[in-house]
């Protein structure tokens, strides 16, 4: 008589049948992995590095780039117009470098989402600007105004979750500042930090 073989409880990693909060080892790796915060980390650092340094360098700063929302009555467009770079080139400064990293992040993703509330608003009162995101800014023709503000809105979202998991997940490599206490990636069920996953899995291979 041939015995049956032991049924699929699905506990297993990977099976179809796993129970919540058990996921593959690719997932659990990808997830709040390092190099890919590390990755976002360097490209929103370039991003505000440029966006800053270009704007210091216009007359008023981005003044005449805030004036054209017609939101901030007064003089908050010239505070404004020397504020934001100089808060773009500190936050890109920090990013690049690795240092208040989770700060950062999350100061960068409240930017980004008042930049795509600004947007939405020329857009809703039916001003057509340009952004002045890089420089330049003010009133234009509304030619291509649909595809503009929505690659804008769409472009800075992408940013903004850019930003928000460094929020998450602030561990990155090539950093100068110490993970922070706790910060783990993967699987939120898992336990221990990557390079415990690592020696983990380095010491399951040997064996």
């Amino acid at each position: 008589m041939v015995a049956e073989p032991p049924a699929d409880d699905g506990n297993h990693r990977g099976a179809p049948g796993r129970p919540p909060g058990v996921t593959t080892t690719t997932g659990r790796r990808l997830l709040g992995n390092p190099w890919v915060g590390t990755v976002f980390r360097a490209v929103l650092a370039a991003i505000l590095l440029y966006a800053g340094t270009v704007k210091l360098f216009e007359p008023g700063g981005a003044r005449d780039a805030i004036v054209a929302y017609r939101i901030f009555p007064g003089d908050w467009p010239t505070l404004l117009g020397w504020a934001l770079p100089v808060a773009e080139v500190l936050l890109g400064l920090l990013l690049l470098v690795g240092l208040f990293v989770r700060w950062a992040a999350a100061a960068t993703f409240v930017l980004m989402v008042a930049f795509v509330a600004g947007i939405a608003s020329v857009w809703a009162r039916g001003y057509n600007i340009d952004c002045g995101c890089f420089g330049s800014g003010g009133d234009i023709t509304d030619e291509g105004k649909a595809w503009r503000y929505t690659s804008e809105i769409l472009r800075d979202l992408l940013f903004a979750g850019m930003a928000a998991w460094l929020v998450a997940w602030p561990r990155t490599r090539l950093a100068l500042e110490a993970a922070p206490r706790g910060t783990t990636y993967g699987d939120p069920s898992d336990h221990g930090t990557d390079d415990e996953h690592d020696d983990h899995e380095s010491g399951a291979r040997a064996r």
